[in-house]
């Protein structure tokens, strides 16, 4: 089937409808510029949702694609490879963190980093521990987990029972922060500034409000830097503007420019706590995934 035999009406025929596409069929792209399958020009201002960093088919991403593409594809997490390896090497160097998870989304990402928060919390200070924060207007995927932990009522309901011990508050609203965090506080998830609830950023007294709290009761600081990571304010990752060091801290769209990569970060410590077979991903770290990464942060 070419391009020419489908349109945007085969979208309804056969698509599950949980989007509604625009009215072409993009077709290629080339730097800011999209085609259609009707050969109209357009410019792209979205980006694909804050993921083409870099554009269409950058020639340099293109000539590491097809080198890898090459070599090996894909090898399942009963193996490491080298691209994947050079690209953890990179990110630790370039940031707080010590240990890299690579996953296919910022979802998967984020559902990760909660686990670990889980994890983490529930071997230091038993079952009772387990209770999360996040705040309204949030977003942080689409997974069970973490579209219940976002702060988006409209994406969670419809789905029966959510997973318990979530708590959302007012974002930039330190005092009710403060009084909520607890004993029993896991984790405080972030966005230092928030994407799909309005473009925000966090006050800086509010952030570091957060971290001084997490640090008195040992509740891990996630900051989802999934929007807002690999260079989209002006820093590698938002948290260097604030001087404010989360414990866990989340990436994807721009890591990959529209190849599908994610990345959870954090330190020795806290990633122990994720033993064999606690955690996994078929997909993730891929060597194409990771070899297109690895250049788009170089």
């Amino acid at each position: 089937m070419s391009g020419t035999d489908v349109n945007r009406g085969t979208f309804d025929e056969v698509m599950v409808p949980v989007f509604s596409p625009a009215g072409f069929v993009p077709d290629r792209g080339r730097g800011s510029r999209v085609w259609d399958t009707e050969g109209r020009d357009h410019v792209d201002f979205a980006g694909g949702i804050a993921v083409k960093a870099l554009g269409h088919g950058h020639p340099e991403l293109l000539k590491v694609l097809h080198e890898q593409g090459d070599k090996l594809w894909h090898i399942g997490n009963g193996y490491t490879n080298a691209p994947v390896l050079r690209l953890a090497r990179r990110l630790t160097d370039l940031t707080f963190a010590d240990r890299a998870f690579f996953a296919n989304s910022g979802a998967e990402a984020n559902e990760a980093a909660l686990k670990l928060a889980r994890r983490y919390a529930i071997d230091r200070h038993g079952e009772k521990k387990i209770d999360i924060l996040s705040f309204t207007q949030s977003f942080h995927g689409r997974t069970f987990f973490t579209v219940s932990v976002g702060g988006q009522p409209k994406y969670a309901e419809g789905f029966g029972p959510q997973p318990q011990g979530i708590r959302h508050l007012p974002y930039n609203d330190l005092p009710r922060a403060l009084e909520a965090i607890g004993p029993n506080t896991c984790a405080v998830i972030v966005e230092p500034v928030q994407g799909e609830g309005g473009v925000i950023p966090a006050d800086p007294a509010f952030l570091k409000g957060l971290r001084d709290a997490c640090t008195e009761h040992d509740a891990l600081l996630i900051f989802d830097e999934v929007q807002t990571g690999v260079g989209r304010t002006g820093t590698f990752y938002a948290y260097m503007q604030y001087g404010v060091t989360p414990d866990i801290l989340t990436s994807a769209k721009a890591l990959g420019n529209g190849f599908p990569i994610g990345v959870m970060l954090t330190t020795n410590d806290i990633a122990a706590h994720f033993k064999v077979g606690v955690h996994g991903t078929t997909h993730g770290g891929n060597p194409l995934g990771a070899s297109i990464a690895d250049k788009v942060v170089s």
